[in-house]
């Protein structure tokens, strides 16, 4: 059996180094499995939380679509109150993307794009105002935190406007 086992002498200095370092990585492992568990319940209470809000934007649809589909005659009052309910709905969902650092990108119809915080998806022809002009913003772009994490979509102009301006310089 010593034939298939060789045994090593080490020094006690060596080994105390070596018992020393394998109490510190337990200990290590202890604490990240530790921390580990502390993130994982934080992260369970904050996806809990943003379930809960979104429910609250998804009950005040329901509610707006049931009185729809069982009213199918809306008064004027209501149909006149119909934008503003939709707005307050949009605002609470836009309140809770807020709190999570989700903010809009704002961009201005009749200015040029900024090819980094959004994607022109169509031309029109225009020719009251200068080419690459944004016309219309299809799809609002948003920031997480820095990030552009959705790019605004746009629609730009397209006119010989600025061609002509070229041709002539």
């Amino acid at each position: 059996m010593s034939d298939s086992f060789p045994n090593y002498l080490i020094s006690l200095e060596l080994r105390n180094l070596l018992v020393q370092k394998l109490s510190t990585l337990e200990k290590d492992n202890v604490s990240l499995q530790k921390s580990l568990k502390e993130q994982q319940t934080q992260t369970a209470a904050q996806t809990e939380d943003l379930f809960l809000e979104l429910l609250e934007v998804a009950d005040a649809l329901e509610a707006l679509l049931c009185y729809l589909e069982n009213n199918t005659h809306q008064s004027p009052e209501f149909t006149a109150c119909l934008p503003n309910s939709i707005s307050a709905v949009n605002g609470k969902f836009l309140s809770i993307l807020r709190k999570r650092q989700l903010l809009p990108i704002e961009l201005q119809a009749g200015t040029e794009p900024d090819f980094n915080l959004c994607l022109v998806i169509d031309r029109e022809e225009r020719t009251d105002i200068p080419d690459q002009t944004i016309t219309k913003i299809v799809r609002r772009g948003f920031y997480w935190g820095k990030k552009v994490l959705r790019p605004a979509e746009v629609i730009t102009a397209k006119s010989d406007h600025g061609n002509e301006a070229k041709d002539n310089e």
